[in-house]
């Protein structure tokens, strides 16, 4: 109980700082937020007051530029230097755009560019007017052509003096909108800074509180580890002793079978014997005309023969054969055999995926034999893949100290549980024209070579042979 009330309080610290730290953060997140907003707005009426100041500069020069375009044409009489005259004319429109624009929320700054707007009419009807005498007069300058220069001279001085003030009213603007901007800058760094010293001291008291925790954690870890290693070893041990106990009943299992296929065989063929002499006996005494009769005598006759052979095949597959071994590559046997079924794959259209390591050392085996049953499986994986699509035979070797091993996989119809757990029994079989004894012969096969054969399937998921052999040696 107090384990659980210290581990509670401990919890609820460490949620609580968590909380505390995400508060503070969001709230320092807000408010750099909100600063950097604020200095951005402030940033661009900087910017606007530097746009201000320069399109009305540049309105200056346009009314600039038309008054020395009439100087230059007053001297030299060239139209030439009324070319600045003219362009200024559509540039001032622009420009008074622009200004009214950008000045739209500032009535004391419209009321002036209107005063400017003006005056600067006035000034290009002063020019005109000059021109007009000018040419009036055959080009020469007059008293009233002067007069009205100096008379334009006063107009310009007022643009002069309006457009200066102007530019005074947005450089005081400027100032204080500059000194917005420090202002605004100097709260975001104090912002940031401070954000930056809470992270340091909510990191620091989570580290503080992750250290004292850490090493209780750290022994429960460690008696965790113990315990899934431990528990991995005995698993992994009963895993052995189960798949040994069941090599050792697999093979008490197939040496019964043996057992009573040589009692059965001795006890039936004896009978089949004295059935086949009677047979021959009442033949030559009956009537060898009677067709009935003859008909009869040749089905006794044929399924006693075929009685003997099914015997003589259940022998075949139970009894332990002479073996001639001799080193042999299991990649080369593996490979013959898949030849020796070439047609068969061809024909059902399976694809073959070899997986041969190259690290493989020999076996000592019998060639024809082990080749008889890698065929039968072989055969069967086909059998089981009849008319799928994309279908897939997948062979496999592998090597240790000790032994090599063949993995044979079909992607086929699989087998359910209670099929599995016969699957060695003598004539059982799920082909329509299948003896049983096929896989009961392979099993005899690899047993007699002191090998090992274990069957992994799911129904509709496939089928997995895998075969140990002892590496030659």
């Amino acid at each position: 109980m107090k384990q659980r009330l210290a581990k509670f309080r401990t919890n609820y610290r460490m949620i609580t700082g968590y909380i505390i730290a995400f508060l503070l953060l969001l709230t320092s997140y807000l408010l750099t937020l909100y600063s950097n907003k604020e200095l951005l707005k402030q940033t661009e009426l900087v910017s606007h007051t530097h746009r201000v100041i320069a399109d009305v500069e540049n309105l200056l020069s346009a009314v600039k530029d038309g008054e020395t375009g009439l100087r230059g044409y007053l001297n030299s009489k060239d139209t030439i230097f009324l070319t600045p005259f003219y362009k200024s004319i559509s540039q001032i429109d622009i420009m008074f755009k622009r200004v009214k624009t950008e000045t739209i929320d500032n009535k004391r700054q419209q009321e002036k560019l209107k005063s400017l707007k003006e005056l600067i009419s006035g000034k290009y009807n002063n020019i005109k007017l000059s021109l007009d005498i000018f040419q009036v007069n055959n080009y020469t300058i007059d008293a009233v052509l002067l007069a009205n220069i100096y008379s334009g001279k006063t107009v310009m001085d007022s643009i002069r003096q309006l457009v200066l003030n102007m530019q005074d009213y947005e450089n005081s603007l400027l100032e204080i909108r500059s000194k917005k901007v420090q202002r605004r800058y100097a709260a975001l760094n104090s912002i940031v800074i401070t954000s930056l010293i809470l992270a340091f001291i909510v990191a620091a008291l989570g580290l503080i509180t992750f250290v004292k925790e850490s090493k209780a954690r750290k022994e429960a870890d460690k008696k965790i580890v113990s315990y899934q290693q431990d528990l991995k070893q005995r698993i992994t041990q009963l895993d052995h002793a189960n798949k040994e106990l069941q090599e050792v009943r697999r093979e008490e299992k197939f040496a019964a079978t043996g057992r009573i296929a040589r009692i059965i065989a001795h006890e039936v063929r004896n009978p089949l014997t004295n059935i086949d002499l009677a047979v021959s006996q009442i033949k030559e005494e009956v009537n060898k005309d009677n067709e009935d009769m003859n008909f009869l005598f040749d089905m006794v006759t044929r399924n006693s023969t075929r009685i003997n052979q099914l015997i003589t095949e259940l022998l075949n597959a139970t009894r332990v054969t002479d073996l001639s071994f001799k080193k042999v590559s299991l990649n080369q046997l593996l490979e013959e055999t898949i030849d020796t079924a070439k047609d068969r794959i061809e024909l059902n259209k399976i694809e073959v995926r070899k997986n041969f390591t190259k690290a493989l050392s020999d076996v000592s085996v019998d060639a024809e034999k082990i080749k008889i049953a890698f065929l039968n499986i072989i055969i069967n994986a086909i059998e089981a893949m009849k008319d799928k699509e994309g279908a897939m035979l997948t062979v496999s070797t592998s090597c240790d100290q000790y032994k090599c091993t063949v993995e044979i996989s079909d992607n086929g119809i699989g087998m359910d549980a209670t099929s599995l757990g016969k699957l060695f029994d003598a004539y059982y079989t799920t082909k329509p024209k299948g003896n049983g004894l096929g896989l009961t012969n392979t099993q005899n096969i690899i047993l007699n070579h002191q090998g090992n054969i274990d069957v992994e399937s799911k129904d509709g998921e496939g089928t997995r042979v895998i075969i140990s052999l002892k590496v030659a040696g």
